[in-house]
């Protein structure tokens, strides 16, 4: 037994001294960048406005306004086309996920390519399967969440489909508002997926940097941070979405039951 923990300790730091620290601490870097930026968007969206929240208000509109109609086609063919995004990007992640598994088993010419480029350090083979590992592990989960996404917005569909039509007294105003209510919510549960889909592609190119040197991936992943930041909290569009029918000023204020949590 002794022996048994003696070997695996040893290959262990066989396999840390191989890759190297400033690898190890650059790829610890990315994953708290990631994941600390996700739970920060989440918990920013309930107290201040983000396209996330401001959206989530006018898919509630979308489907109050749904319910006063007689004729649904548009509202399908909306989300058909919402669904197809979605499907574009889970069949890349599938192609993406081939080339990367066929550089992973080539992992020798990937280190010759590289070496001609004079400003990409020189790694050990282990390190630069790491990195192939990194984006494979990258794009397995963007495929999930494309996929899950896809899932959702059929769900939605089903709730266009079954939405009760104007004169439809047999339906409460109350039942009216819940529907519009929850079934926004299914919307932007299927939308939160496809963020967290693209985000993942976001990151994937900040993992491109790692190829060249781990300092130019650490400050890839910060970058990458600061731009989503940007765009979900500080964007032009953002401030016209919050316009529309003054819904920035009416965000977490006149209705709480548009809470997306």
């Amino acid at each position: 037994m002794l022996t048994y923990l003696c070997t695996v300790i040893y290959l262990e730091n066989g396999c840390m001294s191989e890759i190297g620290l400033i690898n190890w601490l650059s790829l610890a870097w990315f994953i708290g960048c990631w994941v600390a930026y996700t739970q920060f968007a989440k918990y920013k969206a309930k107290t201040s406005a983000s396209l996330s929240s401001v959206l989530h208000v006018h898919r509630i509109n979308w489907m109050r306004r749904l319910l006063q109609r007689e004729v649904r086609v548009g509202d399908a063919a909306l989300l058909a086309n919402l669904e197809r995004n979605v499907n574009f990007f889970a069949s890349s992640c599938v192609l993406i996920l081939a080339g990367l598994l066929t550089a992973l088993t080539a992992v020798d010419k990937v280190e010759g390519m590289l070496s001609g480029v004079s400003f990409a350090v020189v790694d050990t083979l282990l390190a630069l399967e790491l990195k192939i590992l990194t984006l494979i592990g990258v794009f397995i989960y963007a495929f999930f969440t494309f996929t899950w996404s896809m899932r959702q917005f059929g769900f939605a569909s089903v709730l266009v489909g079954a939405a009760p039509l104007p004169g439809d007294d047999s339906v409460t105003a109350a039942e009216r508002r819940s529907f519009a209510i929850y079934g926004a919510k299914i919307i932007d549960q299927a939308s939160r997926s496809y963020n967290y889909g693209l985000r993942s592609f976001y990151f994937s190119l900040a993992i491109l940097t790692w190829f060249i040197h781990p300092w130019a991936f650490i400050a890839a992943a910060a970058l990458v941070v600061g731009v989503l930041y940007e765009r979900e909290f500080l964007s032009n569009s953002l401030e016209a979405l919050k316009k529309v029918e003054n819904v920035g000023d009416k965000l977490f204020k006149d209705d709480k039951e548009l809470s997306r949590y």
